[in-house]
């Protein structure tokens, strides 16, 4: 699951954030990762993250830096297809220190900035701080499925991956949202970016943020897209039933790449029912499963 916190202070912040504050906030996330920790103090920077090792078990220790340790990353989450944009990137003679995929996520957005958003497939809440511009990337996957979370406080900039991580910092005043609280009983949730506290966002889904002592910028990267009905394609049920099969298949594959074990939660529903049997046609002898009763 891992977690991430990081505080950035502004030039009129008398001080840089403090390894107490960053400790405070991922106390109260520790349960996300609970392999390891690790915080990152610069100049007007901290970053931290917790850690549940799923890919490189024994050199993807965060934050993780890289061209002389310009640019820095706490990351939650899975980049899918992290072997087929490292082989990318080595061909452009990037050579990689570690296993893991947070270190392909570093390397391609020190290759190509946010467009590197566009080739990534996965789920995912990621900080990036480079240290010459002292600018924050932040970003989070297409639906949205890692959770990421913001707020200004004076001259601090805080994110974290839960709110209550935000809420360490005694200068975050805790109030209720009475807009956030009115989506949530009109449509069981709120609507992006709100939550049910004021002055507090999450990164939109499928969107990414630039800070820095200029600006706070959201940019769209990624939106459903539906096609008008003179673009409707007319194929064959059974081709078609073939064509969902193979992307289904292929979706499978790559979310079984870890250097742990994979299992499959099995709740009585058809789609967990058919993820199982793919999983069991893609690679049976990773198969494990569970059941709650």
């Amino acid at each position: 699951m891992c977690g991430i916190a990081g505080i950035f202070n502004f030039p009129a912040a008398e001080n840089s954030p403090t390894g107490q504050q960053l400790t405070a906030m991922l106390t109260a996330i520790r349960y996300r990762g609970p392999d390891e920790s690790g915080i990152y103090l610069g100049k007007k920077i901290g970053l931290g993250n917790v850690r549940l090792s799923i890919i490189g078990l024994s050199s993807g220790q965060q934050p993780i830096s890289i061209r002389d340790k310009k640019y820095w990353i706490v990351y939650n989450g899975e980049l899918f297809n992290y072997i087929e944009i490292k082989r990318d990137l080595e061909k452009l003679g990037i050579r990689f220190t570690t296993q893991t995929d947070t270190e392909v996520v570093l390397q391609a957005y020190a290759q190509w900035g946010p467009a590197c958003l566009q080739q990534f497939v996965g789920q995912f809440a990621i900080a990036i701080w480079d240290k010459d511009k002292e600018e924050l990337f932040l970003a989070r996957d297409r639906v949205g499925i890692r959770p990421l979370f913001y707020t200004r406080s004076g001259n601090q900039f805080i994110f974290c991956s839960e709110i209550k991580g935000l809420f360490q910092i005694p200068t975050v005043r805790r109030a209720v949202n009475h807009k956030g609280l009115s989506q949530i009983f009109t449509f069981w949730t709120t609507i992006t970016p709100e939550t049910p506290f004021e002055d507090v966002f999450e990164v939109s889904p499928g969107h990414y943020m630039i800070v820095n002592e200029n600006s706070v910028q959201s940019q769209q990267y990624w939106n459903l897209s539906y096609p008008e009905p003179k673009d409707y394609s007319k194929k064959k049920i059974e081709e078609v039933t073939e064509e969902l099969r193979d992307l289904f298949r292929d979706a499978v594959k790559i979310r079984l790449r870890a250097d742990v074990e994979v299992a499959a939660y099995l709740s009585g529903g058809i789609d967990s029912s058919v993820t199982t049997a793919f999983i069991h046609e893609v690679e049976p002898g990773v198969l494990n499963t569970f059941s709650i009763g």
